[in-house]
């Protein structure tokens, strides 16, 4: 008989998740104010030259900033870091063009993405075409007022660059990185019968995530639906609900997974919203649960691109070291991953309520961030920007209101054993086999 496990009988349970991630400055920092009477600089303008062997970005700011850049390596790239900046930039800006078959581009900046990092903190990530080292990060005032910061890169032997990141590595703290999070978790009270729900919305600040047609960007959808979900759940009065971001920011997919934990979570729902290529013909919601093995092909491409989260926003990858030999952690993560699959379930039958489904509305994958032993979590596929109905939907508040209340009701059914009998701490009744 398995015994009622629940996280609340194990507070010194920790997963050895490795998850160093290594910074390091390596050039110089600009002169000049950070910040012009209080508010941030505006990013207004940007363009590429290339230069045969070497290549310059170029930003149009309102004031000087100061800046500081790096490369790393696997993919390589150059991370540029810079107090906050007001990037009023189109949404698709740095994009890379479309590949043509048989033919790999030859710039040395391929692409590139900026936004907000942490708080006070924006971020510029440049992929880089072929292996180049910084020559100048500087913010420079020209004759006519205006002010342009200047990122030029020099093409460089393998072997330069790899020395060069691995010594912005050899600089790096952990702390950096991992640090206290913008979000505050709210605490479990001791004696309150209300669950915890910790609300996920996908991506943020540097990384815009999936973006589909007329200039939907994935981070700004998934955030306007957690919004209302957090409203809604709240206005029930049953439960306490908490969310992993609270403005356009970057959270790192660990801290993600640590701030459920930290807020005793008893439900974890990551919203997120895809595109596909191949056709804009498919369609609808998909709920997806963590597992050792993807449930099919597509499911394991979905999670290997939502875990390279951290890389796109200049982030080292994380040793997920989640294989930890002990009977106690093992018996807990599979009474977390039953309860997973059953609020899965649940939230596919209330989904109806509110739209479409896709034709297989239930897979599961290695997903980093549902990967906590002791909470409950799933991630939920609103749908695709790359398709016109679904995008259409998930833009109007009309839409988000529904899908809301129907989730609601899925949160109701999942918890109401727990509510129902009164019972202050654990889970709901695991469904029958």
């Amino acid at each position: 008989m398995p015994l009622p496990l629940t996280s609340s009988h194990f507070p010194g349970l920790r997963v050895a998740r490795a998850a160093l991630f290594w910074l390091g400055f390596v050039l110089v920092m600009t002169a000049g104010p950070a910040f012009a009477n209080g508010a941030a600089p505006v990013a207004s303008a940007v363009r590429v030259e290339e230069t045969g062997q070497g290549a310059r970005l170029l930003f149009a700011l309102s004031s000087p900033a100061q800046a500081a850049a790096y490369v790393m390596a696997g993919p390589d790239r150059v991370i540029i870091d810079i107090p906050e900046l007001n990037f009023q930039l189109p949404p698709h800006t740095g994009q890379a063009e479309a590949p043509v078959r048989g033919k790999k581009s030859s710039k040395i900046i391929s692409s590139f993405r900026f936004g907000l990092f942490a708080p006070g903190k924006s971020r510029i990530v440049v992929d880089l075409g072929r292996p180049a080292l910084v020559t100048k990060v500087a913010s420079v005032s020209k004759a006519d007022g205006a002010v342009e910061l200047q990122i030029e890169l020099r093409e460089a032997d393998p072997a330069a660059f790899t020395l060069a990141a691995r010594a912005a590595a050899n600089e790096a703290v952990a702390r950096d990185l991992m640090g206290d999070s913008p979000v505050k978790p709210t605490p479990r009270p001791t004696d309150s019968r209300r669950p915890m729900v910790v609300i996920d919305p996908g991506h943020g600040g540097i990384d815009a995530g999936a973006q589909g047609k007329k200039n939907t960007i994935e981070k700004d959808v998934v955030f306007d639906f957690s919004r209302e979900l957090k409203a809604h759940l709240e206005a029930t009065g049953r439960y306490r609900v908490t969310m992993t971001r609270t403005s356009d920011i970057f959270v790192p997919l660990a801290r993600r997974v640590k701030i459920a934990r930290e807020a005793g979570a008893d439900l974890f729902i990551s919203i997120h919203a895809d595109t596909i290529s191949d056709t804009s013909g498919v369609s609808g919601a998909t709920v997806y649960t963590v597992s050792d093995k993807a449930s099919d092909k597509e499911a394991a491409k979905l999670a290997e691109k939502e875990n390279l989260a951290d890389a796109a926003a200049g982030l080292d990858g994380v040793d997920d070291s989640s294989d930890v030999s002990d009977i106690l952690f093992d018996l807990t993560r599979r009474e977390t991953r039953t309860y997973s699959h059953a609020f899965a379930r649940t939230l596919v039958n209330y989904w109806h309520e509110a739209g479409r489904l896709n034709k297989n509305p239930h897979r599961s994958a290695g997903f980093l961030v549902l990967k906590a032993p002791d909470v409950p979590s799933v991630l939920l596929e609103l749908g695709y920007l790359s398709n016109e109905k679904d995008s259409a939907s998930l833009a109007t508040s009309e839409w988000r209101a529904k899908a809301a209340s129907a989730m609601v009701r899925a949160v109701d059914s999942f918890f109401q054993p727990r509510l129902g009998s009164g019972v202050e701490a654990g889970r709901p009744a695991p469904p029958a086999n």
